[in-house]
C-alpha cells in the first residue's frame, strides 16, 4: 500500500529535523569540550 506523497514528505521532515537536532547537539558538547580542555591550560 503506497504512502501518499504528503505523507511521505511530512515524514522526511520530521526525520531530518531530527537530525539536525542531534548534529547540533554534537556539534555544542564538542564545543563545550573544547572550552573546558582550552580552559584547563590558561
Amino acid at each position: 500500500m503506497p504512502l501518499d506523497m504528503t505523507e511521505l514528505r511530512r515524514r522526511q521532515r520530521g526525520r531530518n529535523r531530527a537530525l539536525l537536532i542531534v548534529l547540533l547537539a554534537l556539534a555544542a558538547l564538542f564545543y563545550a569540550l573544547a572550552v573546558v580542555k582550552l580552559g584547563h591550560y590558561h
